[in-house]
């Protein structure tokens, strides 16, 4: 079944009124007509099962057939500290972690990061990686959408990373995979964990000094040198795994 958003306003007792892109989405790409049915979530949890009432050129009206909490979102918020990588990486980062459950994607400029964004393409290209999320989290059928932040530096990440109850920066200079086994399987359901990725060129030990001394732990991701890309839909894989719920 299709799965679509929609914001609170345009949710009433008994209908739906999706709007914008979707509309040309329903009624051109799939060719949907009424009597069929779709899910919508509300971004906050709540999913609706709904039967399209009217398709017109600004909107689809829904009727409301059935609400139901949405359970498929992880029972821990998973906070993605990305090191901008270069080209389209971050798209892919991106687009690849909303599907294994991250639940806010914060874009963060190291001392080693190759690209340099000056505020307004900044905010160009944070609009278009929330587009993505957007797109993942529908392919995905997520309950919520996941925020990608503003462009963070690495000490304005570190704060906003305080107040999380767990905080992991993988290192390949990092040893023991026995002690990463134990601090991963140690994380319970419901706290919140800020993962520390770093850009191609990883982390300077400067930088690796400051996160410990905010709280970060240095883990081992094995004995493989990952790519930036690859490094934190490991790490998200696994904690998925382990938090899952039935």
């Amino acid at each position: 079944m299709y799965y679509f958003f929609a914001e609170e306003s345009q949710i009433g007792e008994n209908t739906i009124r999706v709007e914008g892109a979707d509309v040309r989405h329903i009624r051109n790409v799939l060719r949907m007509k009424p009597g069929d049915e779709v899910l919508v979530g509300d971004q906050e949890g709540q999913d609706y099962r709904c039967r399209i009432r009217e398709i017109g050129k600004d909107a689809v009206e829904l009727d409301i057939m059935e609400r139901d909490v949405s359970v498929r979102e992880l029972p821990s918020r998973i906070y993605l500290f990305q090191g901008i990588p270069k080209g389209d990486k971050m798209e892919s980062v991106i687009q690849k972690n909303v599907e294994l459950g991250v639940w806010e994607i914060i874009p963060v400029s190291t001392r080693r990061s190759v690209v340099k964004l000056d505020e307004k393409k900044a905010k160009a290209k944070v609009a278009r990686w929330q587009e993505i999320a957007r797109s993942a989290a529908k392919q995905s059928k997520r309950g919520k959408i996941p925020s990608v932040t503003e462009v963070m530096d690495f000490s304005q990440a570190l704060e906003y990373a305080q107040g999380l109850d767990v905080r992991l920066l993988p290192y390949e200079c990092a040893q023991g995979i026995g002690r990463t086994r134990e601090l991963l399987n140690n994380i319970c359901p419901g706290q919140s964990i800020a993962i520390f990725i770093g850009p191609e060129g990883g982390f300077e030990e400067s930088e690796v000094e400051k996160a410990q001394k905010a709280g970060f732990m240095t883990i081992t991701l094995g004995k493989r040198i990952l790519r930036t890309e690859t490094a934190g839909m490991m790490l998200t894989s696994v904690l998925g795994f382990l938090l899952e719920e039935e």
